[in-house]
């Protein structure tokens, strides 16, 4: 089985969001990581070479053999979009009221802040971040 190549590395998160080119996501990247603090209080780490993230759980597949660990929350300023790890299906009021967006099984990309209500974004974060640390307990 092949190793899993997003773990925790030393580079700094804002040395990586600084990084991304284009502006606006690299300004947006930025408030989501003031975003991210606020709502976790924790310190971000790289996850591999572009995932910001938040805490840690260990995972097992139970489809298939792999495990590792993996943020508990976490978000990447990614070329083409936002992308949020949120499993956002378990949201959909939220969503409803979010604005502009598409989601994936796992995941929530927005192009810009501007698209969205980020007061509605917040609380997703948050209920995102308290359902991931509940299934730790």
């Amino acid at each position: 089985m092949a190793e899993i190549k997003t773990k925790v590395t030393d580079v700094k998160p804002e040395d990586f969001i600084n990084s991304v080119e284009n502006m606006t996501r690299r300004e947006d990247g930025l408030k989501l990581l003031e975003i991210y603090k606020r709502v976790t209080k924790l310190d971000p780490k790289m996850w591999g070479p572009s995932i910001v993230g938040f805490g840690m759980y260990h995972y097992k597949s139970e489809r298939s053999a792999q495990e590792g660990d993996w943020p508990l929350a976490g978000f990447s300023p990614r070329k083409q979009n936002l992308t949020l790890y949120v499993n956002p299906r378990n949201y959909p009021d939220l969503l409803s009221d979010l604005g502009k967006h598409s989601t994936s099984v796992a995941c929530l990309y927005i192009n810009k802040l501007a698209d969205v209500d980020v007061e509605v974004l917040e609380k997703l974060i948050a209920v995102s971040f308290a359902d991931s640390k509940e299934k730790l307990t």
